[in-house]
């Protein structure tokens, strides 16, 4: 074990493949271990580079091999699908884990703090009882369309629904209104739920000085900012504003050969749910301006002159990241210019 330079995981829940190499690259060991081995190899090994694919569990395990004194490299899987020889297999993937986590230029995972990925659990809970919410709306506005009641879209329209069950004028089997009155006693215990999150993340942004300088941003609010804070990394590992942008998937796409630059949409790459938020904050604030009449004699208002809405929106929330870049890492409120 004292040979062992790189070991490579492939992580699963009960079963884990672990792939252990020299200093030269050449494999030792590839073998299958379980959950209580697993722990027992990383106990008793001498600190080497622990290498694994950045996946949910990951940041368990990088905090778990780092507190015994390992060095933990967490691979993008996009980087490590090169090095899979032939067959997919566990194998196959641990030793290719411990081929990519051997190339110099490979930028890797930060692992997660405990605190970090409770952010996220908070974050992802009040996104999925939004959306459980509106999953329960559209069933309820579905089911009383079959009866000829038209309701409008959203949380808005649900006073609408409770005075057309209440009203005995309504024609309406009295099996639908019991279950329309259990549609809405769902609905309403979502949004207490929903409200309650809200208003945490809402508190957090008066305790938190990093939330509070990032809710400075003119089209960044309590959950964008919670967001920032759950899944974005230190911004100080970032080299400049771009390369932050670009992380998050807000650059075009390129297909770029023989010195003919070629662009398409944007990259999608990176994180999904912070790139969602900064570009509906940016449609906002495009609302906003729209709903004025007047377009601004400035950066924003000359791309909304010549671009489509979308795009405009697109390119402000590129603006954003970067601004949200340089405020993170000088410590600085926003600034109008």
């Amino acid at each position: 074990m004292t040979d062992v330079h790189i070991l490579a995981i492939d992580l699963a829940k009960r079963s884990f493949q672990v792939c252990a190499t020299a200093v030269g690259g050449a494999v030792l060991f590839n073998r299958m271990v379980s959950r209580a081995k697993l722990e027992t190899v990383l106990r008793e090994q001498t600190p080497c580079i622990v290498a694994m694919e950045a996946c949910a569990t990951s940041h368990f395990w990088g905090r778990f091999a780092q507190g015994l004194g390992h060095e933990v490299r967490l691979l993008p899987p996009i980087y490590v699908k090169p090095f899979v020889k032939r067959q997919k297999n566990d194998a196959a993937d641990a030793a290719a884990i411990a081929e990519a986590a051997l190339r110099p230029n490979l930028h890797y995972v930060a692992v997660k703090s405990a605190e970090h990925q409770a952010r996220a659990v908070a974050f992802r809970t009040h996104q999925s009882f939004v959306g459980q919410r509106t999953q329960l709306i559209n069933a309820m506005r579905g089911h009383l369309g079959e009866f000829g009641l038209v309701v409008p879209q959203g949380p808005t329209g649900l006073k609408t629904v409770a005075g057309m069950i209440d009203d005995d004028a309504t024609e309406l089997p009295d099996a639908v209104r019991d279950i329309v009155r259990l549609y809405l006693d769902q609905i309403a215990m979502l949004t207490q739920k929903i409200d309650e999150l809200h208003f945490k993340l809402r508190a957090a942004t008066k305790i938190d000085d990093a939330m509070r300088r990032l809710c400075t941003v003119p089209g960044v609010g309590p959950v964008t900012a919670g967001a920032i804070m759950a899944f974005a990394p230190d911004l100080r590992t970032f080299a400049s504003g771009r390369n932050f942008a670009a992380w998050l998937g807000l650059v075009p796409r390129q297909r770029s050969t023989g010195g003919k630059t070629k662009l398409g949409g944007v990259s999608k790459m990176g994180q999904a749910d912070i790139r969602k938020l900064l570009i509906v904050g940016a449609m906002s604030r495009i609302r906003w301006i729209v709903r004025k009449g007047v377009l601004p004699d400035n950066w924003l208002g000359r791309v909304l002159g010549r671009k489509p809405r979308m795009v405009a929106a697109v390119a402000l929330a590129n603006k954003m990241a970067r601004m949200i870049w340089a405020m993170m890492t000088r410590e600085e409120n926003y600034r109008m210019a």
